[in-house]
């Protein structure tokens, strides 16, 4: 059940009245910047979320259904897809700003490699691209299950049924049991 002070804020939010955003930034505007602290690790990219998905709450207030979650629910959720969405455009920009050929990892000796799966990302690349996001998601990125399914707006069993098929995938074109 909602409070009296969420309906508030969510009715002056709806009407675009701009004492519901004051209202809602007064008290939740601490938590809210600290999920998004959380996930980024940067003070100054945590308030770039904060204010971005201040903004989508506020273009999406008309969204916010109170008998599917409560109002800090539906906002922390906002904010963490804010979040992760910035910590991902930020990892891809460090990605393609790294240049190859000035290294510092050290030499790992040839037996700690193994030959078959160097291109494993080359082969995880062929497969559909709805596997490839599982995978990538829980293999590349470090998330769990429940994790790729909340980030990714995906069924749970979805991901574990994506997750199924595309090592299956992986172990026609490995030819092994991984």
């Amino acid at each position: 059940m909602s409070s009296l002070l969420e309906i508030n804020i969510m009715n002056l939010l709806i009407e675009k009245d701009e004492k519901g955003m004051t209202m809602l930034y007064d008290y939740y505007g601490d938590a809210l910047y600290g999920i998004a602290y959380k996930i980024t690790r940067d003070e100054e990219l945590a308030k770039d979320v904060l204010q971005e998905g201040l903004m989508k709450i506020w273009k999406k207030a008309h969204t916010y259904n109170a008998q599917k979650a409560r109002l800090f629910t539906w906002m922390y959720r906002i904010i963490r897809n804010t979040a992760i969405d910035k910590v991902r455009n930020a990892n891809i920009k460090e990605e393609q700003e790294i240049q190859l050929d000035i290294s510092n990892v050290y030499n790992i000796g040839i037996d700690a490699i193994k030959p078959e799966y160097m291109d494993i990302q080359k082969h995880i690349a062929s497969l559909d691209e709805k596997y490839q996001i599982i995978l990538e998601a829980l293999f590349f990125k470090g998330m769990t299950q429940q994790e790729a399914s909340e980030i990714l707006d995906v069924p749970l069993g979805t991901v574990k049924s994506r997750l199924k098929i595309g090592l299956r995938e992986l172990r026609k074109i490995f030819n092994t049991n991984i």
